[in-house]
């Protein structure tokens, strides 16, 4: 069994334009999380080593803050990042959902243009993760995923709406 969690989803957009809705603050801040959350961008440090840290609140609920700490970019190809829950001055926490979530995860994406069309493959691992929280990754999966491909949606809408 794979401790990753990989998918794919294709955009009607150029990688250009793609690539520049993920990693520019005024792209994100229309399209990022759960779709009707709230969303803050506290930093935005967009190189290796730069600082990604952001607040996602629903109506009815309190903000989850994450912090994205940047280790490759490849214009316009590929971004990785570690991702850690974490509190508003950007200290790593356990995940308010479930404190058995790994503390750390690698994200990679890589941008391919294939006749005006982007796809992004997506790559999720955790990172020095004990046994438990290997588990609990793997077996939310399914979770994981739809909700990158519902942001995702967001950000097909958004590039929809944005070429108008």
């Amino acid at each position: 069994m794979s401790n990753q969690i990989s998918f794919t989803y294709t955009f009607h957009a150029p990688r250009e334009l793609v690539f520049k809705a993920f990693t520019e603050a005024d792209h994100l801040k229309n399209w990022w999380g759960p779709k009707g959350w709230k969303f803050e961008v506290l930093q935005s440090d967009f190189r290796p080593g730069g600082v990604f840290l952001y607040s996602q609140k629903p109506d009815d609920g309190d903000a989850m803050w994450v912090k994205f700490v940047y280790s490759e970019i490849v214009t316009p190809e590929k971004i990785v990042y570690s991702s850690f829950f974490s509190d508003r001055e950007g200290n790593t926490i356990r995940a308010p959902f479930n404190e058995n979530w790994p503390l750390e995860t690698l994200t990679s994406m890589s941008f391919m243009e294939d006749g005006g069309k982007t796809t992004v493959t997506v790559t999720l691992a955790p990172v020095s993760a004990a046994e438990d929280e290997i588990n609990t990754f793997i077996e939310s999966k399914e979770m994981t995923q739809e909700g990158f491909i519902g942001t995702f949606k967001q950000l097909e809408d958004y590039l929809l709406n944005t070429s108008k």
